[in-house]
């Protein structure tokens, strides 16, 4: 008999990737439509970047990605 498994989390699977160095990382909230374009463009600069998630979540996390 095969072992259970658990299944992924599609939903955050896909809001989150894995990088090659094993850091998860995420695209900031709040890029979406009339926030986005009414904010000043330093906030829209920092919004670009990846952010990435602590070393708490990253364990707890790791399972169901």
């Amino acid at each position: 008999m095969a072992k259970n498994k658990m299944k992924t989390h599609k939903a955050t699977r896909k809001v989150l990737t894995i990088r090659p160095g094993g850091t998860i990382s995420y695209k900031q909230s709040g890029r979406n439509h009339q926030q986005y374009k009414k904010a000043d463009s330093k906030t829209i600069r920092q919004k670009r970047k990846l952010n990435t998630l602590s070393k708490g979540d990253r364990n707890r996390l790791k399972s169901v990605i």
